[in-house]
């Protein structure tokens, strides 16, 4: 692979904080597993402060980007990349001002370019601190989406626990107020404009997360820090609203898998109803505060077939949604576990609507430029187009679904074939 196929400047910019306070330095490169993550492995933040991991404990990454070495956990970039999909890895290149359609040019004019160097010639050091964290503050959740983890979900871990798939569940949180106000503490070096995205779990319901807001409000940095949150919209927190109101800028990112009663399943135990009134409240709510708001979509097996419902949701109120790479974990939620017979009528739906929206533009970078979000939605369904049409089917993964399904419903007493009755063949075959 070529340096422009493999370089990323996230390591010049950002750390990830998981829900154990292990610390990581990526946010699209975390390795989820359906279980449990790999906890225990890693730097965390209750010993070693992000900054210190940010400069010592992620300077090979540096070098590797620096040489070219692919990095395997940069995998799911590098598969988004393949399919046209705007990568995480596009996005933090966007930061330094590099594009990869015009990779030499724009790195030689790169106002990074002294601290790429800086780091090239002092084995991957860095004097930067962080601008940009991603912060999930522990599992703490009401919501048992059928493709998460008992690692992001404490409801999922004592359903998990009760079906005996875990022993014990993992930790809930790393974000005791004592932590939370030490972590603010170490962020006195960071006097530059930040962003900080937090998630859960879900985050109105995480206890830290109003710590955190309060936190950086009582230092006077809601002025230069960027909040942004992920809600699942089964719930509404005016304490924390009235929070959030005291910061000039504000990113809300709204989960859901589509506008139809299989968000329901897909999301369980959501409730449609509570999702369009939640998403209509938020999106009032920004208007109001001049928030940027997107919709937040983990395309799955199951709810692919009903994604354009989120599109034309989208289109018709002028929302951006974000879809950050193609689901990887767990393996029998992936788009390609669809065999081609069931692919196809999927991507005849997406190129009709495609047909009648696309509008002609070049490749969007940017996905927060309110002015080019309806080719920006294009640009993303196409993405799904391409990763349909090409990804070979997995059979084996249709056989672990069938497993899993029939496993959960046991104690949820519903049925996927009462929201997916077409896929009855399909999940019978398999073993349903």
């Amino acid at each position: 692979m070529a340096l422009k196929d493999t370089f990323c400047a996230g390591p010049w910019f950002h750390v990830s904080v998981m829900s154990d306070g292990s610390l990581r330095r990526c946010r699209w490169h975390q390795n989820k597993t359906l279980y449990n993550e790999d906890f225990g492995n890693y730097p965390n933040i209750r010993d070693t402060s992000p900054v210190q991991f940010f400069r010592e404990g992620m300077s090979d990454m540096r070098v590797d980007m620096l040489e070219g070495r692919p990095h395997g956990r940069c995998s799911e970039c590098y598969k988004v990349d393949q399919h046209g999909k705007i990568s995480g890895r596009q996005r933090q290149l966007l930061k330094a001002g590099v594009q990869v359609q015009q990779f030499a040019k724009t790195m030689w004019s790169s106002p990074m370019l002294p601290q790429f160097r800086y780091s090239h010639h002092n084995l991957g050091g860095t004097d930067l601190v962080p601008l940009d964290y991603q912060i999930d503050l522990g599992n703490h959740c009401n919501g048992k989406c059928v493709f998460c983890g008992p690692a992001y979900s404490s409801s999922l871990a004592t359903e998990y626990k009760k079906l005996g798939w875990i022993e014990q569940p993992p930790p809930t949180s790393w974000a005791t107020d004592e932590t939370v106000w030490q972590f603010v503490n170490e962020m006195e070096e960071v006097d530059q404009d930040t962003y900080m995205h937090f998630l859960g779990g879900e985050t109105l319901i995480t206890p830290a997360f109003k710590t955190f807001l309060q936190s950086l409000i009582d230092r006077g940095w809601n002025s230069r820090i960027t909040i942004g949150l992920t809600t699942n919209l089964t719930v509404w927190r005016q304490d924390v609203i009235d929070l959030l109101c005291q910061f000039s800028n504000v990113h809300v990112g709204m989960s859901v898998e589509c506008l139809t009663t299989l968000n329901d399943y897909v999301r369980y135990p959501s409730d449609i109803n509570t999702v369009r009134s939640l998403l209509d409240r938020w999106q009032s709510e920004s208007q109001q505060h001049g928030w940027l708001n997107q919709l937040r979509i983990t395309p799955t097996c199951l709810s692919i077939s009903h994604l354009l419902s989120i599109y034309e949701y989208a289109a018709g109120r002028g929302m951006a949604i974000e879809s950050c790479n193609f689901i990887g974990e767990p393996v029998f939620m992936r788009l390609n576990v669809l065999p081609m017979d069931m692919r196809q009528p999927i991507i005849d739906s997406f190129q009709a609507w495609l047909l009648d929206t696309t509008v002609e533009t070049g490749t969007v970078i940017n996905t927060r430029n309110p002015h080019t979000t309806q080719a920006q939605n294009a640009q993303d369904l196409q993405s799904y187009v391409r990763y349909l049409e090409q990804e070979p089917h997995d059979a084996d993964g249709a056989r672990q679904l069938a497993q899993h399904l029939r496993t959960l419903e046991s104690v949820r007493h519903n049925r996927i074939l009462d929201y997916l009755p077409e896929y009855e063949q399909f999940l019978r075959t398999a073993g349903y």
